[in-house]
């Protein structure tokens, strides 16, 4: 049953604190890439591959559990994803050879495509549609925080030992895992997951990105994917970037991210709303993606600290002010199969965070420029893309 969000607070703060969890699962290696490099002697483009390896396993596991999401509930879906997260970075903390760290991130991937889609249509089944924009603002809140703010907190705690972020991260999610199970109650009843999973029919991979394709999805999904490629390849390198070229030690990135993530957090909570009601979807993911575009391209002639401090805080708030407004307008096309939706969202998001990390680490033994660059001509088309996306198309997604 919907309720406003304020009569759920505290199952909203939880989801959000999960969703959290899981992104700053990814961001935790960033910052002692260099030092895992040095240890285990491995090139730039190893490293792209480890943080890839993650979003292909959210990827090949996503649309089966959006689908489950439907079928079993939202509540267990969590659960079991939590779970697999402290597994798997408390596996990650303790391995001592890359191949240790590959299954690590496998199962972390997982972990990732477990709860996104879950929390996704949690929100969605507790909250009103006029409430919608605000509460996915709150989650793409979580999620860019998780994911920008885990190379910070990652650089701080490895002051203390290269794999202890690994091992904190592990007891967060073990104990994010075991609240949820007391905490959070399922939001529909099983009638209810049955009727939805009836009509959106069995799990089945092709068919749910074939699906993906029609053309109330199809931009917004583009987007979803730049996103995730833009935000990975340009974080992805960052760390190795100002080692390389600026020297810049661990603390010094974990300051940079950090800021930039609370910076993030405050517009995304206080203003994203009412940028949305000013500008509208359309307007404000084309903003965010000519930003991005003109920051990448500044990021690869920009020499002082203070010069680094604000092009990374601006180019990661146009990508945390792009997540929620696709969110929001998948949310509300999406009508009963919110799993479905979520899930594909996912998938997308996956597809981005394993191409951008690959292609930055290939390009970044190159030139440590060119992923940057690169990067920003992926917005630019992107860009090229929403030009055609009608606003009468959108409009009649919406109604539809």
């Amino acid at each position: 049953m919907k309720k406003p969000i304020k009569e759920q607070k505290m199952v909203f703060i939880i989801l959000l604190s999960n969703l959290f969890l899981a992104f700053l699962g990814i961001g935790l290696i960033i910052p002692v890439m260099p030092s895992f490099m040095n240890i285990m002697h491995l090139t730039g483009s190893t490293m792209g591959y480890l943080v890839a390896v993650f979003a292909v396993a959210q990827l090949i596991t996503s649309p089966f559990a959006g689908r489950w999401v439907d079928r079993y509930g939202r509540k267990k879906m969590i659960i079991i994803g939590l779970f697999i997260f402290g597994l798997s970075e408390l596996i990650f903390g303790a391995g001592t050879n890359v191949f240790v760290l590959y299954l690590a991130r496998v199962l972390g991937g997982m972990s990732a495509a477990f709860i996104m889609p879950a929390v996704t249509a949690y929100v969605a089944d507790i909250t009103f549609e006029q409430e919608r924009a605000k509460a996915m603002g709150y989650i793409s809140a979580a999620i860019s925080t998780g994911f920008i703010i885990g190379p910070g907190i990652g650089g701080f705690i490895a002051e203390y030992g290269i794999r202890m972020p690994f091992f904190f991260a592990a007891g967060l999610g073990f104990l994010a895992c075991i609240s949820s199970i007391f905490i959070l109650k399922e939001p529909l009843t099983k009638e209810e997951l049955g009727n939805i999973y009836a009509e959106s029919g069995e799990t089945n991979f092709i068919g749910d990105i074939k699906k993906s394709l029609h053309p109330n999805y199809f931009i917004a999904f583009i987007i979803v994917f730049v996103l995730a490629f833009g935000l990975s390849a340009y974080e992805t390198v960052f760390s190795l970037f100002a080692d390389h070229k600026f020297g810049y030690t661990p603390k010094d990135i974990a300051t940079i991210i950090t800021v930039s993530s609370i910076v993030g957090v405050v517009v995304q909570v206080f203003i994203f709303g009412k940028m949305v009601e000013v500008l509208g979807e359309k307007k404000l993911i084309q903003l965010c993606l000519v930003v991005g575009a003109v920051l990448a391209v500044a990021s690869a002639v920009i020499t002082s600290y203070l010069t680094v401090l604000l092009v990374t805080c601006f180019i990661f708030l146009a990508f945390d002010l792009l997540r929620p407004a696709l969110t929001t307008f998948l949310s509300k096309i999406a009508g009963k199969e919110q799993g479905f939706v979520a899930g594909m969202n996912s998938t997308y998001t996956s597809l981005g965070t394993i191409f951008g990390p690959m292609m930055a680490g290939v390009l970044f033994d190159v030139n440590i420029h060119y992923p940057y660059l690169f990067a920003a001509v992926v917005m630019v088309l992107a860009f090229g893309i929403t030009v055609v996306w009608k606003e009468k198309r959108l409009t009649e997604s919406i109604v539809k």
